[in-house]
């Protein structure tokens, strides 16, 4: 096992646990400026906000190819979706870009927002569907490119997480971030899902997606 296949394996065990200690500097919004940014229909950390009907469907796929509510682990369901070897060469390639600590911390911070996102869906009282029987591999992975992807061409993390579940739900997890491990990890998550989708859809030869500004 080389040392790629180990820090998928540290983050297939740590799931969801402590994500903070990133190496971004950044201070978390005030309320004024959160207000002002949703008023200018723009996210957190940058792309439009989705108002629209939540894709539901698509988020019980990606939950389903984590392992389900209870277990699910982003670094499971990218393997789902993409096999270990193209999991293993996107890691290196991140590791090399952002360092092993934050591509780690992405991994499990994907993990914490997805598990937080539900928890607070059910609050909502937002009840995921079954997912689909054939919305799976890289079928899946094609649809979250396509899920991201703005009006403009270009993949934006907070687009996605929006349409998920819905912008209320997506802000009311960025705060709970944001109030234990740090708005640096929520930089931090939100920063490289923006470049690994990009790669995934290099990969999956998908043309037109454009690389977010905050990569």
């Amino acid at each position: 096992m080389n040392k790629h296949m180990n820090l998928l394996a540290i983050a297939l065990a740590m799931g969801g646990v402590a994500f903070g200690g990133v190496a971004w500097a950044a201070d978390a919004p005030t309320a004024a400026q959160m207000a002002q940014k949703n008023q200018a229909g723009s996210n957190w950390f940058g792309g439009p906000i989705y108002s629209g009907a939540p894709a539901l469907e698509v988020t019980a796929a990606l939950v389903a190819a984590g392992g389900g509510p209870e277990n699910f682990s982003f670094a499971t369901a990218l393997v789902s979706m993409l096999g270990e070897k193209t999991v293993n060469a996107e890691v290196a390639k991140l590791n090399a870009q952002y360092g092993e600590q934050n591509v780690t911390g992405f991994i499990n911070g994907m993990t914490f927002a997805v598990k937080d996102g539900l928890k607070r869906a059910t609050e909502a009282g937002v009840k995921l569907p079954p997912a689909p029987s054939d919305l799976k591999g890289v079928k899946l992975a094609q649809t979250l490119v396509a899920a991201g992807t703005t009006a403009d061409g270009t993949w934006w993390s907070g687009y996605l997480f929006d349409k998920a579940l819905s912008h209320a739900i997506h802000n009311q997890v960025m705060m709970d971030i944001d109030a234990g491990p740090g708005h640096a990890a929520d930089l931090n998550t939100h920063k490289i899902l923006n470049q690994a989708m990009y790669d995934v859809a290099q990969a999956l030869k998908v043309s037109g997606v454009k690389l977010a500004s905050l990569h």
